[in-house]
């Protein structure tokens, strides 16, 4: 198989944790968490953007906690406050982005599958 199929076949979007090694390619990488990720030099985040503007809120992130229970009403608050001003252009410009080149959403938390990078990633995935 060409490496043409391959890439065509790559997801555009996808959600990453921090601390994973970057993977070969053309992806914009983009951390999508309010804090940087502790411990952790600029350098080796290899980062494109951070993103701070679209991930979710400080009061929404604490009163998640990461407790698995709450993740479906996480992700409900959060797709609101995606609306918010600040957010919908964060979003906005991340859709653009996306239109030029694959993004890799970054986080440092370790439940990816239930984070905020996940969410965003579903909300900026074509259906």
């Amino acid at each position: 198989m060409s490496d043409r199929r391959l890439s065509a076949r790559a997801p555009r979007i996808r959600a990453a944790r921090v601390h994973d090694e970057p993977v070969a390619g053309d992806a914009a990488r983009v951390l999508v968490d309010r804090l940087w990720p502790r411990g952790f030099s600029k350098e080796r985040a290899a980062l494109d953007r951070w993103a701070k503007g679209v991930a979710p809120s400080t009061d929404l992130r604490r009163w998640y906690g990461h407790e698995p229970e709450r993740f479906e009403e996480f992700a409900r608050r959060y797709l609101e406050e995606l609306h918010a001003p600040e957010a919908a252009a964060a979003l906005d410009e991340l859709r653009v982005l996306a239109r030029e080149r694959p993004v890799v959403l970054l986080t440092a938390t370790r439940d990816l599958p239930r984070s905020g990078a996940a969410v965003l990633a579903s909300v900026l995935s074509p259906p």
